[in-house]
Formats: C-alpha cells, structure tokens, sequence
C-alpha cells in the first residue's frame, strides 16, 4: 500500500466508524471514499437516465417552475394522510431546570402512533421567543438534541437555551421512545437492524405512500402545536439536524414555509453522485422516496427553501455525502438565491479531513446563523 493510501485510510476509516457510531448511517470501505466517478458500478446503471434540473434566469419563471416542483414532490411522497385539524397533545411533565422550563409532551399523529416530545423555554424569557427544531440522526433520539443521552454529539440545548432560542425535539418513527411501535410491536426493536424501519417502510409503501412522508408529517403536527404556544414567535422558527435530521431539515423547509432558517450538518447530499460513489448503502430504507429521479435530484428540493437562510456544514470525507455532489450543489444553489437578490443567504461550508460528526466547530456555525437571522 502506498504512503497516500494509507494516510487515506487513516484519515477516513474514523469517520466511518462515526457515520455508524453516531448516527446509524451504513459506511463502505475507507478504499471507497471517494473513487473515481463510476469506478465499479456496472454499465448499466451509468446509463440510466439521471436527471439534470437547471433553475431559470428570472423569478418570474422559477415561480411558476417552483410550484410544478412543490406538487410533484407531494405527489412523489405519496397519500399521505392529512394532519389533524387540532393537535392533541398531552403534557407528561413540567419541570424548571437550569435557565429553562423543560416540558415533555405527546402528540397524537392519529394514524399510527404518539409522539413523544420535548420542548424547552428559556426561564427569563421577555415576551416572544424565536425557536430551533432539533432533528436528530438515525438511532438517536430526542435525547441526544437534549444531551440526556451518553452519545451527545448533536446536544444543541445548552447552547440555544443560553443564547435566546426556545428549542424542540420529537423522536421520529423507529427512534427513540418509539421503538417497538411499528406494525410488528415489540418484536421488533431495532436492535438487530432496521426490523422496524423496513417493516414500517414496507406497510406505508402498500398504502401507496412513503416511510419519508409520514416521517414529515410528523414534524409538521410538531409545528402545529408549536405555534399554539404563546410564548413562540411563529415567524422565527428554524430547524437544524445532523445526519438522517439534516435530510428532515432541508425537505421540511423545503414543504413548509413555516421554517424561517435552515441549518444541515452532515447530510448535504445529491442522489446522482451517491449512485456513482456506490454509497446507496450509506443511507437507510427510511430515505427513499420513489420516482424522485424520474423528475430531478436534491437541489429541485433545496431550491424550495430560497430565499429563506440555509446553512449546511459537511466533512469532506462523509460517506453519506460524496464531495463531488456536495460541488454539483455549491454551483446550483447560488442561482436560484440570486434570482432573490439574497446569494448571501445560502453559505456551504466543507471542512477538510473531517466525516460524519457534528463538531463544536460546526455547532458555533449554527448557532451565528440562527442569531443572524432569528435573532432580535
């Protein structure tokens, strides 16, 4: 092995233990991050059809191109069964912490299951407070965005509560306090693989409809009940997430103009470029939506969030995100914020020799970003 393969190796072969570690995410070999385009897939697949999506020149046409975009991904995601009209929600517990009030609730999504929550209040709060959604990775849970959880490497809390922010968090389907709720009961756990993911991804897709729907359903009753709160300002919302909850954050933002701000950390991903990097496999069944490429790839989905703030933080050397896809966006995204008049409002930071983490590095990012344009 020569000197720069094993140096490779070296740099890469911790963050692939980290994309398993912290987050769930499925890793090839250190000798596949990152091949040369193509290197190994067979011919077959490179001659797909893969779709090439180019914003327009004026506002005018991206509008309209902007709606098309919008009804095609509510359609890709399937019959997705409408949200209650009115939240139900249970309030477990009310305590008073360390410069916050801490409530943990429930939420009934009335399909399938409750959801389990948190939401923290800062204790000298002065009228209205902006708020940030705490998404978290495959195989945490609201925990980790809380720092209840050993594993705290995405524990926003401290940090948002003592600069202002109102934070939330719910655990997504097959995490958490939701294990053992899918179709299966608790004979499946997730604890010897994704038993509940795949059944739950299976169940939804012969009701003609998909896991990633219903997983952002659920977020959107979180935001109906969030705005319910009169200590929230509803028009300072923002979302961040690391992994599997940087995917939530920007398809979230991308459906529901109700998110102000965006931040992704670690998940900044075109689907072309994982097909070509052979790293489907770094990404869970919970991830696919059918027939998006039949249409376009990631960058029709971020589009939607222009012109509001969007941040994403990514290793150079995350699996789950190949870096040459990560490239094709830096130069796609910039167009369609400029037809706004805001190029500054979308920013891609890329950090050298650096996988699937969430660094104190990225979270002071996040947290600049969230004062710039949330704050007072």
């Amino acid at each position: 092995m020569t000197q720069k393969k094993k140096l490779r190796l070296l740099l890469i072969l911790p963050c692939l233990f980290l994309i398993t570690a912290i987050s769930g995410q499925q890793s090839g070999s250190g000798e596949s991050v990152w091949q040369e385009p193509w290197e190994g897939v067979p011919e077959y697949y490179r001659n797909w059809k893969y779709p090439d999506f180019s914003f327009p020149d004026n506002l005018t046409a991206w509008k309209d191109q902007r709606l098309k975009v919008r009804e095609i991904l509510e359609n890709l995601i399937g019959e997705i069964p409408p949200r209650p009209s009115r939240p139900n929600v249970r309030t477990l517990s009310r305590m008073e912490k360390n410069g916050y009030i801490l409530e943990k609730f429930v939420i009934d999504n009335e399909t399938d299951s409750w959801i389990p929550g948190y939401l923290a209040i800062p204790a000298d709060a002065k009228g209205k407070v902006p708020v940030i959604i705490g998404l978290h990775g495959h195989g945490s849970s609201k925990d980790n965005i809380f720092g209840s959880e050993t594993n705290t490497a995405q524990d926003v809390l401290a940090l948002l509560i003592s600069n202002g922010f109102a934070v939330m968090a719910i655990d997504s389907y097959f995490n958490g306090e939701r294990k053992g709720q899918g179709p299966a009961g608790s004979l499946e756990m997730q604890t010897n693989g994704p038993d509940q993911e795949t059944s739950l991804f299976k169940i939804n897709l012969w009701f003609g409809r998909s896991l990633w729907g219903m997983m952002l359903r659920d977020e959107q009753i979180a935001i109906d009940y969030l705005i319910t709160r009169p200590e929230i300002d509803t028009e300072r919302i923002g979302v961040e997430g690391m992994s599997m909850g940087s995917t939530r954050a920007w398809w979230l933002a991308a459906l529901d103009e109700r998110i102000k701000a965006v931040v992704g950390i670690a998940c900044f991903t075109r689907y072309r470029e994982l097909i070509e990097q052979r790293q489907l496999k770094a990404h869970g069944i919970y991830y696919f939506v059918p027939g998006l490429l039949n249409h376009f790839d990631t960058e029709a989905v971020m589009g939607l969030i222009a012109p509001r703030p969007f941040l994403v933080l990514t290793g150079d050397s995350d699996a789950g995100s190949p870096l040459s896809g990560i490239r094709v966006l830096e130069k796609k995204l910039p167009v369609v914020y400029k037809l706004y008049g805001k190029e500054s409002d979308f920013k891609s930071i890329v950090y050298e020799n650096t996988g699937h983490v969430y660094t104190d590095e990225m979270k002071m990012e996040m947290l600049k970003w969230f004062k710039k344009y949330l704050g007072r």
